[in-house]
C-alpha cells in the first residue's frame, strides 16, 4: 500500500527492509518442515538455496535499476553479516551454554566454507589488481568474470554432491506436524513476495536514502544484508543457545557457502540479461574485506572451537565494516 498509494519514499522503505525480513522468516520456517521430509542435508541446501532469494530478488531488480552499487554490496553485505555478525552472535550463545566457556563443532564444514569463501575472494582480488594496476586484463574484465563464475559453480556442485552424500541411511526423514504441503505453499508464496519485496525496496531506495542521509552502500550492505539474514538465521542463535553447536553452525556456514559459490557467480551470469552486467569487480575495500573475512572465519572456526572472545571479534569486524559503508557513495 505505501509503495501504491504514494505513502512517501521513507515509509515504503522502511516496509519494505522489515517485510524483507518477514519473507526471510517465513521461508526458513518453511524449510525446516520441508526438511522433516527430506532429511538434514539436503535440508540444509534446500535453505540455504531459498532463504537467500530475497537477496536474489534485490539484486536482480537492483541491476534492472541500474543500482549496480546496491547490487554489489547487498549481495557482499550477505556474505560478510553471515561471517561476521550472526556467526559471532552464533559463538557468543554457543559460549555462553557451554560449561567451559567454549563452543564445540565439526570442522569440515567450517574449514569447506572457508576454501568455498578463499576461492571466490581469489578472483575478486585478482580483478581489483587489475583494474587497480590498470593491467590489460582490466579490459575484460566481463568474460573473466564469466569463465570465473563458470569456474566457480563447477567447483559448488562438487561440494553439493559431496554433502548430499551425507545423508545416510540412519538419517531417515520424518513427517512434518503441518504436513508438506503446507511447507511447499509457503515456500512458493515466500518466493512469490520477495520478488514483490525486493521491487518495492529498490524502487524506494534511492529517493529514501537521499531523505535519511544515508548512503546507498550502507542500504545495502546493511539494512538489506540485515533484514534478508540476520533474521532469518535468528535460529541458528537459538540452537546454539540450546547447545546444538554443529546445527547452529551448519545452518550459518550453509548459507555463508550458497553466498559465495553459487548465488554470486549465479548472479555474474544472470546479469547478462538485465540492463547492467554484474562482474567479480569490487571496490578495493570491498574486496580486501572479504578476503580477510575469508581469513578470519577460517583462523575462528577451523579447529572447531569458539569462544566468546572470537565471537566477539568477527561482531566487531562487522560493525567496522558498517561504519565504513556509511561514508560511501
Amino acid at each position: 500500500m505505501a509503495r501504491y498509494l504514494l505513502a512517501g519514499h521513507v515509509v515504503a522503505f522502511v516496509l519494505a527492509a522489515l517485510a524483507l525480513a518477514g519473507v526471510a522468516w517465513v521461508v526458513s520456517v518453511a524449510t525446516e518442515e520441508v526438511g522433516a521430509h527430506i532429511g538434514p542435508a539436503r535440508t540444509g541446501l534446500l535453505q540455504a538455496t531459498l532463504g537467500n532469494l530475497p537477496e536474489f530478488f534485490v539484486v536482480l531488480f537492483a541491476l534492472r535499476a541500474k543500482e549496480l552499487v546496491v547490487a554489489q554490496t547487498a549481495i557482499v553485505g550477505a556474505i560478510l553479516v553471515n561471517s561476521l555478525l550472526v556467526l559471532g552472535l552464533v559463538i557468543l550463545a554457543g559460549a555462553a551454554r557451554a560449561s567451559d566457556g567454549v563452543m564445540r563443532f565439526g570442522r569440515r564444514l567450517p574449514n569447506d566454507t572457508a576454501t568455498l569463501m578463499m576461492l571466490s575472494s581469489f578472483i575478486i582480488v585478482l580483478v581489483a589488481l587489475a583494474s587497480g594496476s590498470h593491467d590489460l586484463a582490466a579490459q575484460h574484465l566481463k568474460a573473466i568474470s564469466v569463465a570465473a563464475a563458470i569456474a566457480i559453480l563447477a567447483v559448488y556442485g562438487v561440494w553439493v554432491r559431496d554433502q548430499l552424500g551425507l545423508d545416510r541411511v540412519s538419517d531417515r526423514a520424518r513427517g512434518g506436524g503441518t504436513g508438506l504441503r503446507w511447507a511447499l505453499s509457503s515456500l512458493a508464496a515466500g518466493a512469490l513476495a520477495s520478488a514483490f519485496v525486493s521491487d518495492w525496496f529498490v524502487h524506494a531506495l534511492r529517493p529514501a536514502t537521499h531523505t535519511l542521509g544515508i548512503s546507498r552502500a550502507f542500504a545495502g550492505l546493511v539494512i538489506v544484508a540485515i533484514a534478508g539474514n540476520a533474521v532469518e538465521h535468528a535460529v541458528g542463535v537459538v540452537l546454539a543457545a540450546r547447545g546444538r553447536s554443529d546445527l547452529a553452525i551448519s545452518v550459518v556456514k550453509g548459507s555463508i557457502a550458497q553466498l559465495v559459490a553459487f548465488l554470486y557467480p549465479a548472479l555474474v551470469l544472470v546479469s547478462l540479461l538485465t540492463a547492467t552486467t554484474l562482474t567479480f569487480k569490487l571496490g578495493p575495500v570491498y574486496a580486501g574485506a572479504l578476503a580477510l573475512c575469508g581469513v578470519i572465519v577460517w583462523q575462528i572456526t577451523g579447529d572447531g572451537e569458539a569462544t566468546a572472545f572470537e565471537g566477539i571479534a568477527l561482531v566487531a569486524a562487522f560493525v567496522i565494516l558498517a561504519v565504513v559503508a556509511a561514508y560511501q557513495g
